[in-house]
């Protein structure tokens, strides 16, 4: 539903407007709702029973915003890369639609309203928000100095956690709660960027780039299997240091075997069972969602 809303949006679009809101990847939903996910976690965990729905539309419109600006900074440092690649060689900047000029210029507009919009919620998001802007930057060059990019990518995704849980409580001294949540977000973003990874694996390998799926190589559902015993043990130590009722434990446990069941369907030497896998790990992150909201009410 919300891909085809998406896609509807930009094919709709004028066509002076399309190659941008290609290039923050609008058309292609997973990817912020995957950043978004953990941070509705810390909403409504560190709110009492029901959020400020201003709250949660808020850190919505944020999401999107910041990871368009994410993509228009990635495409810039990758554009000779993508254009190698067939999957990404028609992206805006490796095909030359958009300048790397103008890609940058819509990146830090992006931000600066991402910026703005949190600190409807107050200040300290927008700040908390900020601080986590160099590591977004960073993220692209990881994949030529870093064996690991993945590892990187999980601690700038799952940084939506403090985000939000500032934008609930209008604080930045953090529970251990946040902390669990933290966790369990950047454990659940090394499984299904690991999964990701495994589309490209064979051009990255020819290119030179790194990756989870050349670093981990026939061991990675070993890995990946560990990463999720560790992401819904984060959740769940999370809740246990927040009053939540029995319905959270059952729905996060059921959330687990979802998760196992993804990673023994996917095919890793497959590009569209891993994408389609990639895709069905927002089924995970709703799920838990559905556990922290069920939990305040048993």
């Amino acid at each position: 539903m919300l891909h085809k809303i998406s896609t509807g949006v930009v094919t709709k679009s004028p066509v002076s407007i399309r190659a941008y809101l290609l290039l923050m990847r609008l058309d292609r939903p997973t990817g912020y709702v995957l950043y978004l996910l953990p941070g509705l976690w810390a909403v409504f965990l560190a709110s009492d029973r029901r959020p400020d729905l201003l709250t949660v539309v808020v850190v919505a419109v944020a999401a999107v915003l910041v990871r368009g600006a994410a993509c228009a900074v990635n495409d810039v440092v990758d554009r000779d890369v993508d254009a190698r690649v067939a999957r990404t060689v028609s992206r805006p900047v490796a095909s030359g639609t958009i300048s790397v000029g103008n890609a940058l210029l819509f990146a830090a507009a992006q931000g600066v309203v991402a910026l703005l919009v949190l600190a409807v919620a107050n200040v300290e998001t927008a700040l908390v928000a900020a601080a986590s802007y160099p590591f977004i930057v960073a993220y692209p060059y990881m994949k030529r100095v870093f064996v690991w990019p993945s590892a990187f990518l999980a601690l700038v995704m799952s940084a939506y956690v403090p985000v939000c849980w500032t934008a609930a409580t209008g604080s930045a001294d953090y529970p251990l709660a946040a902390y669990g949540l933290y966790a369990g977000g950047a454990f659940w973003t090394l499984i299904h960027d690991g999964i990701y990874s495994h589309q490209d694996k064979e051009y990255d390998r020819n290119i030179g780039v790194r990756s989870s799926a050349l670093l981990f190589g026939k061991a990675t559902k070993a890995w990946l299997s560990l990463f999720v015993v560790l992401s819904v043990g984060g959740v769940l130590w999370a809740g246990s240091q927040t009053p939540v009722g029995w319905a959270f434990y059952l729905i996060i446990a059921l959330a687990g075997i979802y998760l196992s069941y993804l990673l023994v369907r996917v095919d890793l030497d497959d590009p569209q069972s891993c994408w389609d896998t990639f895709v069905a790990n927002t089924y995970f992150g709703w799920i838990i969602l559905a556990a922290v909201v069920a939990g305040k009410f048993t």
